[in-house]
């Protein structure tokens, strides 16, 4: 089903000829100047239900090899934002005994630091030929495709990690399976203020041109 959203044109029919690139000198923009908004910097109000179905909808059109989807979503709204908080700071008591008060207190307000975060869980088929590996990577451009597609649409956000993304606590309140973990945490809402522009890496030395005089 192909579903019209209030922002973004449907997808077409499976099959239709497509164009290979689309020039847009507002997207250009918009990649060229991508800033996330510090995880302090959240507020109210963030993006309706409806505007998230139509984000996560786009957000997944990443490249996917053998269209396997090896990604799922789980949304923290409302309340359950502080029930998730409070069920982490058990976690961390008891999977890290010397969490300090500061740390606990942290945590407890991880999930209330904006209106809306997304989990975005790699969900790899491990007995599947194509590679958990390029799986992941799509799992990834899912997580940047997600802020791209908040930002385009007049929302701040960032993409986090930090221990829950790494606990086995925190997994099984998810409802992880075995294969699975998260990839990322994407907060959305209202800047508080703009960022501002943050130093990026001298890519000199990061980019090379191959030749076979290389080749050993």
């Amino acid at each position: 089903m192909r579903r019209m959203t209030s922002i973004f044109p449907p997808a077409p029919p499976l099959g239709s000829s497509m164009l290979p690139a689309r020039a847009s000198a507002e997207a250009r923009k918009l990649i060229a100047l991508r800033r996330s908004t510090s995880k302090r910097g959240l507020i109210a109000p963030g993006p309706s239900q409806e505007a998230l179905n139509d984000f996560l909808t786009v957000a997944a059109r990443v490249p996917d090899h053998r269209r396997l989807a090896p990604w799922r979503f789980l949304v923290f709204e409302g309340q359950a934002r502080a029930d998730f908080n409070e069920r982490a700071v058990e976690i961390q008591k008891q999977e890290n005994p010397e969490a300090t008060e500061t740390m606990l207190a942290d945590t407890a307000g991880y999930f209330t630091r904006a209106p809306v975060v997304i989990a975005v869980i790699s969900s790899p088929d491990v007995t599947h030929k194509t590679p958990v590996w390029e799986q992941e990577l799509s799992c990834g451009a899912v997580c940047h495709n997600l802020l791209l597609t908040a930002n385009a649409s007049g929302w701040a956000g960032c993409w986090l990690t930090e221990w829950i993304a790494f606990s086995e606590g925190i997994n099984t309140l998810l409802g992880l399976t075995e294969h699975e973990r998260v990839a990322g945490y994407i907060y959305l809402g209202t800047a508080k203020e703009n960022p501002h522009e943050r130093l990026r890496p001298d890519l000199t030395s990061k980019i090379q041109r191959w030749t076979t005089e290389q080749a050993i």
